[in-house]
């Protein structure tokens, strides 16, 4: 067999496997779209649900699952980065840094549904927070710094070597170089970590079923104390805790969390073009 029917082969196997894997996912995304749009509607966005759910709308759900991903955001993502480069650029190889990467590992695997039981033991019991937005962002940020602190490591290491030792001949601090050489050079990377970790936060729902969602809440949350309703836990109740619930919304509210979470992936993926536009290597 020559070489060149060895690689188109190779090349048709993988196409198939390419489009087993994607086929899927079209179908999936395609059905909660056909099912979903008739149930889109200004009423549907803007008002809240009623007649047991049955009727209405879905905007206190939009409104909390924003500001549990913003309050996500605040929490994890200073403190993500922050670890990463301390382990990047600061912290020595030895056993301690070892161990907290393998901690980092072992965080990553562990089930959302721990994470929520963790979040109801120390932040709505412990600290006191009650079923809150607040004791939901903290616990959902908790779930997310794995994936941040091991994305933005990876894009810091990725920045060259040489850039440092460029900027440190010239003069610069160590946290000059860090801050005005390689935090820019790798925010492509440290992006798709955020936004990887936010996307996860904004769509489960183990966690803030025990630390701050609400079956129903006919008004939009006060503050950070206060319980809110969210999409995904929102869905879940909609399609096991209704009876006689309207199929099409329930694929309508699954169409808004995908859309939800597919705005933060464009986002993310125009904020990434630009700084790779603006990146140097």
């Amino acid at each position: 067999m020559s070489r060149f029917l060895t690689q188109r082969l190779g090349f048709t196997f993988l196409a198939i496997v390419a489009i087993l894997v994607v086929l899927p996912i079209i179908l999936v995304v395609g059905a909660i779209v056909i099912q979903g749009l008739p149930a889109i509607n200004v009423e549907f966005l803007t008002t809240a649900p009623r007649d047991g759910m049955r009727a209405g709308g879905i905007w206190p759900a939009i409104v909390g699952t924003f500001w549990l991903t913003v309050g996500t955001a605040i929490f994890s993502v200073p403190f993500g980065v922050a670890i990463a480069i301390y382990l990047s650029e600061y912290a020595r190889d030895n056993n301690f840094t070892r161990m907290i990467r393998l901690a980092i590992i072992n965080l990553s695997g562990i089930p959302s549904v721990v994470y929520g039981l963790f979040g109801l033991g120390l932040f709505v019991l412990a600290l006191r927070f009650g079923s809150s937005i607040l004791a939901g962002a903290l616990t959902l940020s908790i779930m997310t710094l794995p994936v941040i602190i091991s994305t933005s490591e990876e894009a810091l290491h990725s920045v060259p070597q040489s850039f440092r030792t460029v900027s440190v001949s010239l003069g610069g601090t160590k946290w000059q170089t860090i801050y005005k050489i390689v935090l820019p050079q790798a925010l492509p990377g440290i992006l798709t970590g955020v936004i990887l970790g936010l996307e996860r936060a904004a769509g489960e729902t183990a966690p803030i079923l025990f630390t701050a969602a609400a079956f129903f809440l006919p008004e939009l949350p006060g503050s950070i104390f206060d319980k809110t309703m969210a999409l995904p836990y929102h869905l879940f109740v909609i399609s096991t805790q209704v009876p006689n619930m309207p199929i099409k919304i329930q694929f309508g509210t699954a169409l808004v969390l995908l859309v939800f979470v597919l705005t933060m992936n464009l986002l993310a993926a125009v904020i990434r073009s630009y700084y790779r536009r603006k990146r140097q290597w």
